[in-house]
């Protein structure tokens, strides 16, 4: 098991360095056939979906562009990913949710996973979730 960093991902979405993306999408084919088993975490992600995301990037995906991306690449059944479910069900929020960053989808998509329905926050963007109730400590 070898763990998957962000520039790996962002070099084969991007493709901004041919050569470098064509290793990297061999590298995530072959993960795909189950002949290299890869591991990342919740920071990579993150990190993948703010670089492609963010006004300042020269990328400037858009939420479903990011999610339609990144899907494909957390689904290869050779990428070990904790809690995987809880990602795709973040991206699909941070999809359809323009007004959140990919940061408080994935809190939403956790606290839909153990069922929690309210949160300590001052971001009132959790107030236009449904279903969310938003408390101020």
């Amino acid at each position: 098991m070898r763990f998957l960093d962000t520039n790996v991902i962002l070099r084969f979405l991007t493709r901004d360095d041919e050569k470098k993306a064509e290793a990297c999408f061999q590298l995530l084919q072959s993960a795909e056939r189950g002949d290299e088993e890869l591991v990342t975490c919740e920071a990579v992600i993150a990190e993948v979906v703010y670089v492609l995301s963010s006004p300042r990037s020269p990328y400037r995906l858009s939420h479903a562009e990011v999610r339609d991306r990144l899907v494909p690449i957390i689904s290869l059944r050779g990428l070990k990913l904790p809690r995987k479910r809880v990602y795709l069900d973040a991206l699909e929020l941070f999809a359809d949710s323009s007004f959140l960053d990919f940061e408080d989808a994935l809190s939403v998509a956790h606290m839909n996973q153990n069922g929690i329905t309210e949160i300590f926050s001052y971001a009132r963007d959790f107030d236009r979730v449904p279903g969310l109730r938003r408390i101020e400590p």
